[in-house]
């Protein structure tokens, strides 16, 4: 009867789960739940916010292996300029850490974006972009193409175009999206412009300035138009508070825009009626 009772109070607990362990070799009892106790590192594959990014990250070290890990290189910080901060900036844009620019330099809201982008996946909040960084972010954006860099002008322009070399010439390239005032083949100013839609395309070809209006307003449209300066029909170069603010994300309704108003301001004043314009693809 005894061995009855012993016999069925196992199989009791083995149905129920209540199941003891038996002693490690050390003759030490274990808890039968594991837990882990953060070190304030976590890993690259478990984040606090649990968005999945899967960055490769630095992969942890083997149980027991109490060796100093090497710290992430430091690729990018503040100060720090080039193309290499402008594909940044862009990928910063891509997930919402960043909305000015991409300027090419490592400014104050670059680093705030980084950092904010860190804490955000458990990372070291430094402001600077290291190789953990960086591949956290690869891995959640994508390529970005040439007017993603350039979204807010900074482009280099294009050679000018050979009716460019004589004569006073407001030099206008759609494919380099650039404008180069010149006199007698010389660059005075460099400036990123902006064209027409497909639906209202700017026109190309060679004019001329026959009608300069500082305070200009669209009767067509009814915005504003200020330094403008018309050279076929409605289509002028101007000055775009819209371009300053949304950059290459819009469009003008065949005009050229201008982004910089204090390098249309100079440009302006210099300019003449009767001054060749020359717009080129």
């Amino acid at each position: 009867m005894g061995r009855a009772i012993a016999v069925a109070a196992a199989v009791l607990a083995v149905v129920t789960g209540c199941t003891v362990q038996a002693p490690e070799g050390d003759g030490k009892r274990r808890s039968p739940v594991h837990i882990e106790i953060p070190d304030g590192t976590p890993s690259p594959a478990r984040t606090p916010d649990g968005d999945g990014d899967g960055g490769p990250g630095t992969a942890p070290a083997p149980p027991g292996d109490d060796r100093p890990r090497a710290a992430p290189r430091v690729l990018w910080s503040r100060g720090d300029t080039g193309r290499d901060v402008r594909e940044l900036q862009a990928r910063l844009r891509q997930v919402a850490w960043l909305f000015d620019g991409p300027t090419g330099t490592y400014d104050g809201p670059t680093e705030k974006a980084v950092s904010g982008f860190q804490g955000k996946r458990g990372l070291p909040r430094t402001g600077r972009t290291d190789t953990v960084t960086w591949q956290r972010l690869l891995g959640m954006t994508h390529e970005p193409g040439k007017w993603d860099l350039y979204l807010m002008g900074g482009q280099p322009a294009d050679p000018p175009d050979p009716r460019c070399a004589t004569g006073r010439v407001l030099c206008v390239d759609k494919t380099s999206r650039t404008l180069r005032w010149m006199i007698d083949g010389r660059t005075v100013s460099t400036m990123a412009v902006r064209f027409g839609s497909q639906y209202t395309p700017t026109r190309e070809g060679v004019f001329s300035v026959y009608w300069k209006s500082r305070d200009h307003v669209s009767t067509l449209y009814d915005s504003p138009m200020p330094y403008a300066m018309f050279f076929s029909g409605g289509q002028a170069v101007h000055y775009s508070a819209d371009f300053a603010a949304r950059g290459y994300a819009g469009a003008s309704h065949g005009c050229v825009n201008v982004r910089d108003e204090a390098a249309i301001a100079g440009l302006y004043a210099q300019v003449r009626n009767g001054d060749k314009v020359v717009v080129s693809r």
